[in-house]
């Protein structure tokens, strides 16, 4: 008899899916994926049948192919087979043969699902791979998501037969008589999660018989934490996180109080790529000298006065930009700027807008970010100053400096600071005739 109370208890427990859901199975063969074909098939949803062949156990991997596909064809119910060369994408991607296989097979597993028009995927794992899961995280090192392994659902992805384990997966195969395909590889103790499940567990199941249980309510509690420390941090997000235009802004002495320090600081700089190691740098340099970065792949934290400001990396080989009589918009980095010209002399106080005499515009000009030695005469003065210099006593952070746009002119005189002051020599005149305006969008 199949569990099939337990089964939509389950579903409907941690809602996994609707009775009017559409619902692709990934079925290898193994007697995890046969019995949760057959406990699908009972309950009477709509379902598909999706199998992989990773091309690594030669004959043994085409005797699956056939099993699954024969199965899926006695059921009544849609088949779906890929083929994946596993060795030569682990070889270009640098990863190991299993994560190979894992990327290729839940990239399959999505392209179908949104082609076909299923909710959600289906995958077998049970309560001793959520056991194998939590140990490889902790062995490798893991924060607290690590700790309560795989979750029953996950965006589209859910796993119905976490209420069961290795154990009563197998009684349920024999008592119903189902078929199934043995795969070779489960029993080599060159991949880690064997080495695990036939190595170490049996020594744990040897001081607790009841492993898989303690297990999955040890994990129901990690999840619970995992979700209050979520619901803290976010509310910390909200207090302390200010946004601006030109980046995300966390004060210096807000930092300075959170309380456990490094796991907070950690949570919110998480989602811009920063590790713990960084995380450990910045908490040891709270005090450091304006301008300290630190960096993520994708992100950079900068030390601004009072603040950790992040902004995303400086866009890398950005080359000077022309702008030519004819040029109405153009781009850098980031920042776009207009040209228009009008014969109605006037001018507006907005600093992201340029108001030029265009008869002292020698074209191209030539639009890039600030250049060591940059002076400029900035409109109201006289004398020339360092644009380093205007910088500082604007107050302008570290990261502005780098990527403000500006103008120069034809004969390498700067024309404007795009965002905050144009040069005094270009200024409007009564002797202007004609008006060269430029703004600033980002």
């Amino acid at each position: 008899m199949l569990p099939l109370a337990q089964f939509q208890d389950f579903i409907e427990q941690h809602q996994l899916f609707a009775n009017d859901n559409k619902i692709l199975l990934a079925v290898s063969g193994g007697k995890d994926s046969v019995l949760m074909l057959h406990l699908f098939k009972a309950i009477g949803v709509n379902i598909g049948v999706a199998h992989c062949n990773f091309n690594l156990r030669a004959d043994e991997a085409q005797r699956d192919e056939n099993f699954v596909k024969m199965l899926a064809a006695s059921l009544d119910l849609p088949f779906y087979i890929t083929h994946f060369d596993t060795k030569k994408y682990a070889a270009e991607h640098k990863i190991s043969t299993q994560m190979a296989a894992r990327d290729l097979r839940y990239n399959w597993f999505e392209e179908i699902r949104d082609k076909e028009g299923y909710d959600f995927i289906a995958l077998a794992q049970h309560q001793n791979d959520m056991v194998e899961t939590v140990l490889i995280n902790l062995t490798r090192g893991t924060g607290i998501g690590g700790l309560h392994g795989i979750l029953p659902k996950r965006e589209k992805l859910i796993r119905p037969l976490l209420f069961l384990n290795r154990e009563q997966i197998n009684e349920l195969i024999e008592e119903n008589n189902f078929g199934f395909v043995e795969d070779s590889s489960n029993q080599s103790t060159n991949y880690t999660r064997n080495k695990i499940r036939l190595k170490v567990i049996p020594h744990l199941q040897e001081i607790n018989p009841n492993l898989e249980k303690t297990f999955a309510a040890n994990i129901a509690r990690f999840a619970d934490v995992e979700e209050f420390l979520n619901l803290q941090v976010q509310k910390l997000h909200d207090k302390i996180i200010n946004r601006k235009t030109d980046g995300i802004y966390i004060p210096l002495s807000e930092i300075a109080k959170l309380k456990p320090q490094k796991l907070l600081l950690f949570e919110l700089l998480k989602p811009f790529g920063f590790t713990e190691n960084i995380v450990d740098e910045i908490l040891n340099n709270l005090k450091a000298m304006s301008g300290t970065q630190f960096f993520s792949s994708n992100h950079q934290a900068i030390i601004n006065r009072n603040d950790l400001v992040i902004v995303e990396k400086n866009v890398v080989g950005v080359k000077n930009q022309f702008i030519h009589p004819s040029t109405t918009c153009i781009f850098l980095g980031k920042d776009e700027i207009n040209l228009s010209f009008s014969n109605d002399i006037k001018f507006e106080t907005d600093p992201n807008k340029a108001f030029v005499n265009a008869d002292k515009l020698i074209f191209p000009l030539i639009l890039r970010y600030w250049q060591n030695g940059d002076k400029f005469i900035p409109l109201g003065m006289r004398q020339p100053k360092k644009v380093s210099d205007f910088f500082i006593d604007e107050k302008v952070p570290l990261h502005l400096k780098h990527t403000t746009p500006i103008l120069i002119n034809g004969n390498g005189h700067i024309v404007w600071i795009a965002g905050m002051r144009q040069d005094n020599r270009y200024k409007l005149t009564t002797a202007t005739k004609k008006v060269a305006i430029f703004e600033l969008k980002n």
